[in-house]
């Protein structure tokens, strides 16, 4: 009976661990930022994406962009320049037309 007891709480344990989100670490939310302020950057030198209506996330290298294109070009253009920057693993394209 006891055993019983303890194997419960070792696993009430383990699973209480196991849905602890993990916590990025000061130069991962760093990194985040500098990504994130590289790529709005790119957006505000090119002719063809508007830096104004869409929205600019990075998580671990991964960018999400989402907001409103003109054109089907402009959603494709922005997803272009965000896989150019140093750091940019992966970009999720949610821009979403007009």
């Amino acid at each position: 009976m006891l055993l019983v007891a303890g194997s419960t709480g070792m696993l009430v344990a383990g699973t209480a661990h196991a849905d602890t989100p993990r916590q990025e670490t000061a130069g991962e939310l760093l990194d985040d930022t500098v990504t994130t302020t590289k790529v709005k950057t790119a957006f505000f030198q090119d002719e063809k994406v508007s830096a104004l209506r869409i929205n600019v996330h990075s998580n671990r290298g991964v960018v999400q962009l989402s907001g409103f294109a003109n054109s089907l070009q402009e959603v494709d253009r922005a997803a272009e320049l965000a896989r150019t920057v140093p750091g940019v693993i992966a970009v999720r394209n949610d821009i979403l037309l007009k």
